[in-house]
């Protein structure tokens, strides 16, 4: 699976069975309460410059971020001046139409893997779900009948190296660890070594929960991918960062950090079932130019799946069932 931004030409991703679609809209219920819900009290509103302040301010809080409320507030007056449109009501269709047009161009490719073993290095702080994130995406490789290796890059918290281990019985994932405090370059040179040896189909490397603040640690991750391209030129062949959306506009200054350090070429968003900033998908995407391959939202490993725009933007906007 490669993740990198879909062209226009291509045709709409496949529709997800209704399950998924029903617990989509679900789980983005506290984000819907904080966008939809607001916006729809505003119904028989005349359309004016306070509505749109009004707008904006919603917008806001649903942790859009400023620049991208600015630009979805600019589109949504110039297609309403166009249609004629007078009460607020009228614009809720102009919103959807704007934030799935913009989502659209976020959204990542998925095609085949030429490479092999293709490998995925996977980046985050310490409580994103970073290593989760990788148990779920082995378990969905596995099923699709590839080899799978997981690396424990984590080498500084036992714990990660423990929770690796259960990933890879749960998905009967091959494991490469090294003791606790080992280097993580050396852990990634071994299983790199061993995977073009095995012909193994796909490498997920985990890597420390560093905190982005620290030069030094970022410095490490960037040693940790010079030693992948030793082993493997052109290796890593997609970079994730797993970043949690409860932080809503924090994690933007994560991920341009992260992307500073190591060239990002997806994100993993998580936790988007826990949180009412789900407007950061809109922000984050418009602010760092790298597609969102995966979005979060629940503990189950179909839970977390590949975003979709039209997908995301329907179950936002979706009408409550009786």
């Amino acid at each position: 699976m490669l993740f990198r931004r879909s062209a226009k030409s291509e045709p709409a991703a496949a529709p997800e069975p209704r399950g998924f679609l029903a617990r989509l809209r679900d789980r983005l219920a506290k984000t819907k309460s904080a966008l939809l819900t607001p916006l729809r009290a505003l119904a028989g509103r005349r359309v004016d410059e306070d509505l749109l302040e009004e707008i904006e301010e919603i917008l806001l809080q649903a942790d859009v971020g400023v620049a991208t409320a600015h630009a979805l507030i600019d589109e949504v007056r110039a297609s309403a001046e166009a249609r004629h449109v007078e009460t607020a009501e009228g614009l809720i269709p102009l919103f959807q139409e704007a934030m799935r047009a913009r989502l659209r161009h976020r959204e990542a490719h998925w095609s085949d893997r030429p490479e092999k073993p293709f490998v995925i290095l996977v980046a985050g702080v310490n409580g994103v779900g970073k290593t989760t994130s990788i148990g779920k995406i082995a378990q969905w490789l596995r099923g699709e009948g590839n080899s799978v290796m997981l690396v424990a890059g984590d080498t500084f918290r036992a714990a990660a190296i423990e929770q690796l281990e259960i990933w890879g019985q749960r998905t009967g994932s091959e494991v490469v660890k090294q003791a606790h405090g080992a280097d993580p370059g050396s852990v990634c040179y071994d299983a790199l070594v061993k995977a073009q040896a095995q012909q193994t189909d796909v490498v997920l490397i985990d890597t420390a929960g560093r905190l982005h603040t620290k030069t030094n640690l970022m410095e490490e991750l960037k040693k940790v991918v010079r030693v992948i391209q030793k082993v493997l030129p052109g290796a890593p062949h997609e970079t994730l960062l797993v970043l949690d959306a409860t932080t809503g506009q924090n994690a933007l200054q994560q991920a341009k950090i992260f992307h500073d350090a190591v060239p990002l070429t997806g994100l993993v968003l998580t936790k988007l079932d826990g949180t009412a900033k789900g407007g950061m998908v809109l922000g984050i995407g418009d602010t760092l130019d790298v597609p969102i391959a995966l979005i979060g939202v629940g503990e189950g490993p179909e839970d977390l799946r590949p975003f979709h725009a039209d997908q995301f933007v329907d179950a936002l906007f979706a009408a409550e069932e009786p």
